[in-house]
């Protein structure tokens, strides 16, 4: 099946930013040349629905270069860099259907085309394939060996199915790595949400109360930036240990109805629906600014406002005034998506090197061991993760001690004790 993207002339530009991630991106770059010897993935079909963006697009080349059949799509409307879509196709020869600001027709139209491919191995960011497959498309599950899912949000949506006994073949969660959720989502998604939200404002955080739902990795990285820039940071939970934890950490804590009063801008992270809602709106400040980071962009409840606003008004593009009948007005940011992808341009290349290169393992870690593994979620095995971490530090040019035998010997032994 033909590509589907934008303009295939903004491949240049494409190709230009690809590399430029590419240099911030040393281990999957040594991953990529090991597969470019070994070829591990030689002749396996993989299907994939993650962001379309230049550190992606180094995901692609490595998995090509490891012999895959690659066809990808964006796991979200707004996330796609066109000109990296064009690349892809242009300069790489892979299979890619994403458009930024495709509507949701559109965006399942491409959904399917990645099913069309007959995939082996699935590769998810939000598990919109893998749903789509177990819900309507189970022609395919034939072909499937196993999957690799990107998101909290996927991981959340796979155990359910798991739990339930609906899902049909292993998947690897690469978000519980410990190279991957330590890392890209509390530094990456920190950096890249405030980055988002000040591209689309220019506003200035200092002096400001930004709120914070959710204080899992992401919640916790996106608080400490937002404190670092200033912001007075209020956090709202429901999990006791983490709302502890928050405070613990310096942050003022309190239920979503309270934190709405003060809130001057508010971001999501709970990977769960209606977090803002009419009970917050009901108390919201004029002029508030409300925005998600979470994988989808059901943590909003929107459709109260558009059905409760007397006015919307769109200022500039992504960012949308609604005024509701009392006069005051609350602004949404990029539709309520992704507001680091919308908005700017996601996680740097540095945090996504660890993430992508737990991909493109697992992805050989399925080939090899998914005949010996039943229907379930699967933590990254540990040797993976600590290989990552052991690349990344030497890329780094960061040496750390090793245990001596001594040492060894104290660790494993029960006999040593008081002397």
């Amino acid at each position: 099946m033909a590509s589907d993207v934008k303009d295939l002339k903004l491949s240049d530009a494409g190709v230009a930013r690809i590399l430029w991630a590419d240099r911030d991106m040393p281990v999957l770059a040594s991953i990529r040349e090991r597969f470019e010897r070994e070829k591990p993935l030689d002749g396996v079909r993989i299907g994939a629905c993650l962001h379309v963006t230049t550190e992606t697009a180094n995901l692609m080349r490595t998995l090509v270069a490891g012999g895959a059949q690659v066809v990808l799509c964006a796991s979200n409307p707004l996330s796609t860099q066109d000109d990296t879509a064009a690349a892809l196709v242009q300069e790489y020869g892979i299979e890619v259907h994403a458009i930024c600001g495709e509507d949701t027709e559109t965006y399942y139209k491409h959904v399917d085309a990645v099913i069309d491919s007959k995939p082996q191995i699935t590769m998810d960011d939000g598990a919109d394939v893998v749903g789509r497959i177990h819900e309507s498309r189970q022609d395919v599950l034939e072909h499937i060996i196993g999957g690799t899912e990107e998101t909290t949000t996927g991981v959340v949506r796979l155990s359910a199915m798991a739990a339930d006994g609906s899902l049909r073949y292993p998947i690897i969660a690469v978000n519980d790595a410990k190279t991957k959720h330590f890392f890209d989502n509390r530094y990456g998604t920190g950096q890249s949400t405030l980055d988002g939200i000040i591209r689309l404002t220019n506003r200035l955080l200092a002096g400001r109360t930004f709120v914070v739902s959710g204080y899992g990795w992401c919640g916790k990285g996106l608080a400490k930036r937002a404190q670092g820039m200033g912001a007075q940071v209020v956090v709202c939970e429901i999990d006791p240990t983490a709302a502890l934890e928050a405070y613990m950490d310096g942050f003022q804590v309190m239920p979503r109805e309270d934190a709405a009063r003060v809130a001057d801008v508010w971001c999501t992270v709970t990977g769960n629906m209606n977090v803002i809602d009419e009970v917050c709106y009901a108390n919201m400040k004029d002029g508030a600014i409300i925005c998600n980071s979470g994988h989808f962009n059901s943590e909003i409840n929107i459709p109260w406002l558009e059905e409760n606003a007397v006015k919307k008004e769109s200022l500039k593009p992504m960012v949308d005034e609604y005024t509701l009948a009392d006069g005051r007005k609350i602004v949404l940011l990029a539709e309520g998506r992704l507001v680091n992808l919308s908005g700017a341009e996601g996680h740097p290349a540095n945090v996504m090197d660890m993430s992508f290169a737990n991909q493109a393992l697992c992805a050989e870690y399925m080939v090899k061991n998914a005949k010996n593994m039943e229907a379930g979620v699967y933590v990254v095995p540990e040797d993976i993760d600590a290989e990552i971490a052991r690349l990344k530090l030497e890329t780094l040019g960061i040496a750390i001690d090793t245990l001596t035998p001594e040492q060894e010997e104290y660790l494993n032994s029960w006999n040593l004790g008081t002397v």
